[in-house]
């Protein structure tokens, strides 16, 4: 098995603070990875640095096997000739990829909080993801020509197809804030899904959700992994991490203090530490 997402030594400071030190993780290819620790552990900071809110102060974050924050950029002007001669392999200059391309490059994510477009549709609530892929240019879409007409209904089918998957499908014309809370929380996910990405990042999907709603959402994750997503996953929950998951860490004060399958984690002494407040 691949690692899809690696990070390497990741250091996060805000001045005198640090928020991850030297962290270590990775993702592999097909799997779903819960990642837990305590309120304030550094677990929505390594969301951040993953999709490219924050550059990591030190350390490397790889994405298949590339650096994901920087980029290649040649061809700028009388570089351009010499760029050429010397190949995509020797690049002169790079350049910090922005977040809509890391988002592009297959990395999608929901919040804790949910961020919906809250007077626009499911249905145009997805479409907004599908566009991340769409190549017609501004003219072309103005003039709708073939292919912009073409990938509006590709992007229509593919949104129909996602609020199928996680259950909503009977709300696609329904406002976003007229849906019920846990409907919101699907919408938020069928979104992501929409970016076409290879690894998604969920933040606390089951935050405010009752058991019952915890146990549909656990069956919802398994099925979109099934589908052939890779997850990555925070979560409070034990109970719905600990079945769910193939793999979880666990981070403290911005360390990793484990790493491993549910029931070695969930036995190791410092992370009872860690959740009970005694000292290691």
């Amino acid at each position: 098995m691949s690692h899809l997402l690696e990070l390497d030594h990741v250091t996060m400071r805000f001045g005198g603070v640090t928020a991850l030190r030297e962290v270590d993780l990775h993702v592999d290819d097909g799997e779903i990875l819960g990642l837990f620790g305590p309120n304030g552990a550094g677990k929505t900071t390594v969301f951040n640095v993953v999709t490219g809110v924050f550059s990591p102060t030190s350390g490397m974050i790889r994405f298949q096997g590339a650096d994901l924050h920087t980029e290649p950029r040649a061809g700028l002007g009388f570089l351009g000739p010499v760029a050429a001669r010397l190949g995509p392999a020797t690049p002169l200059v790079t350049r910090r990829r922005s977040r809509n391309r890391i988002t592009r490059l297959g990395i999608a994510r929901t919040f804790q909080n949910i961020r919906l477009f809250n007077e626009m549709s499911a249905l145009e609530n997805v479409l907004v993801g599908t566009d991340n892929h769409h190549r017609t240019s501004v003219p072309g879409a103005v003039l709708r020509l073939p292919r912009h007409r073409a990938e509006e209904h590709s992007g229509r089918e593919r949104a129909l197809e996602l609020l199928d998957l996680v259950g909503i499908a009977h709300r696609a014309e329904e406002a976003a804030r007229n849906l019920p809370y846990g409907d919101q929380r699907r919408l938020e996910i069928a979104r992501a899904l929409a970016t076409e990405p290879k690894l998604v990042l969920l933040d606390e999907p089951a935050a405010g959700f009752n058991p019952n709603e915890k146990r549909a959402l656990a069956g919802l994750i398994r099925k979109i992994r099934d589908t052939g997503y890779t997850i990555l996953l925070i979560e409070h929950d034990m109970g719905l991490v600990m079945p769910l998951c193939d793999r979880v860490a666990v981070l403290d004060f911005g360390q990793k203090i484990a790493d491993g399958l549910p029931a070695a984690v969930q036995s190791d002494e410092k992370v009872i530490n860690a959740y009970l407040g005694v000292p290691a």
